[in-house]
């Protein structure tokens, strides 16, 4: 396997540790997680003055002369394969995408092939370089199958690590569009009676509750008040449809990111996505309270109503603040256009 090798100066005033230390000034353009030089300084690929270091704690002096070996990025197990890609945003660190309703983000036993990673795969090529040792995209986080909308993967080891960084601390912004039965009101009696569920000014729903797979249902998750892991999910009432109102279409956005949690969230709340097969997503309007036209496009919706809409963060390399929209795909428009 082919090699590169980094080289350069540690500067004025450096950390006491060497690991700090490289950290801190090897070049950017070297795209070398903290986390990827911790390994390499263990597997002897650093030297400090022509001297093999692999004692991360080692000390190390203004003007040291640094080399890194680096082993080209292995090629991924997984196969490149041409799919079509809406590509929003793209540099050498990271690219966006607007994934559609249907694909699976990375494969697994039952999804083998045909995911984004297996386009982002063929679509970066040797762009891509290396995650962890890996040419592959690093996936920092997920959508469900189902859910439309925009995701950010890392093309570098240094982007995977300053954007996992950012969803590990919630510190991204992540809104989210959603169809959902009922309308939630602060005035609504139900509703103040739900454990977990309040309403902040501006009628804004929060939901708080911890979030654990089933114990008898593992595709599902549940929501649990002990044990778990803490979410919080955050909502308010986009537009309503229907006389009285039965159906709106809410903004949610997410204080911490688990699986299936606005779906969860919202059907603990009583207000379920319109086409959900997991948490119920069917429900019977009273006569009249939408159009034949919105009833007949509503049972043929067979997905859960759900698009992650805006996306924002900080650019792991360049600092700079980033913010994506996505407007809904084409059957969410669509669905509305017939309840409206």
């Amino acid at each position: 396997m082919s090699e590169t090798s980094v080289r350069f100066r540690i500067a004025e005033e450096p950390p006491a540790r060497l690991d700090k230390a490289v950290a801190r000034d090897v070049p950017v353009d070297a795209s070398l997680s903290r986390s990827r030089l911790s390994k390499l300084i263990a597997q002897g690929a650093v030297s400090v003055n022509g001297v093999v270091v692999t004692d991360p704690r080692a000390r190390v002096t203004e003007g040291a002369d640094v080399q890194i070996t680096v082993e080209e990025a292995a090629e991924s197990h997984i196969l490149p394969e041409d799919i079509p890609l809406e590509v929003i945003y793209e540099d050498a660190d990271l690219i966006v995408v607007n994934k559609p309703a249907g694909m699976v983000v990375h494969p697994a036993p039952g999804t083998p092939s045909g995911t984004l990673v297996n386009a982002l795969l063929h679509h970066c090529g040797d762009d891509l370089s290396g995650v962890g040792g890996m040419k592959r995209p690093g996936i920092v986080h997920r959508i469900d199958k189902e859910t439309s909308g925009l995701l950010v993967v890392a093309k570098s080891d240094a982007a995977h690590h300053g954007l996992a960084a950012q969803f590990a601390d919630h510190s991204c912004e992540r809104y989210y569009k959603a169809l959902v039965f009922g309308v939630p009101d602060a005035n609504d009696p139900r509703l103040r009676g739900v454990k977990g569920a309040n309403f902040e000014s501006g009628n804004i729903l929060k939901i708080t509750t911890m979030l654990a797979r089933h114990k008898t249902d593992r595709q599902r998750q549940a929501v649990l008040f002990q044990g778990g892991r803490h979410a919080v999910t955050r909502a308010r009432t986009v537009q309503q449809f229907g006389t009285p109102g039965v159906l709106a279409l809410m903004e949610c956005w997410l204080e911490t990111g688990r699986t299936h949690q606005i779906r969860v969230h919202m059907t603990h709340a009583g207000h379920g996505l319109v086409g959900d097969p997991t948490y119920g997503g069917k429900r019977k309007l009273p006569k009249g309270a939408i159009s034949e036209a919105g009833l007949v496009a509503l049972a043929a919706f067979d997905r859960q109503a759900l698009h992650a809409a805006v996306l924002g963060f900080v650019h792991p390399v360049s600092g700079k603040a980033m913010r994506f929209e996505a407007p809904l795909p084409g059957d969410m428009a669509d669905l509305l256009a017939a309840l409206g």
